[in-house]
């Protein structure tokens, strides 16, 4: 399964707004471990290494 970079989010508006309510409040660093989480969460549920390494790859590209 490829990666998919096509807009995929049901009521992405909800989750841009829960996405920023999650962060609210907390420090830097208190923010740093909630993305590390949610990476974290998120890549187990992909569970695809191909997928994931090119997600990586994406991310990067461009710094």
């Amino acid at each position: 399964m490829p990666l998919n970079i096509e807009p995929a989010i049901a009521r992405a508006d909800d989750f841009y707004e829960a996405l920023i309510d999650t962060h609210r409040n907390l420090t830097l660093e208190q923010s740093q471990v909630v993305n590390a989480k949610l990476i974290l969460l998120l890549a187990n549920h992909i569970g695809d290494l191909d997928v994931l390494r090119d997600a990586l790859k994406r991310a990067r590209d461009g710094l």
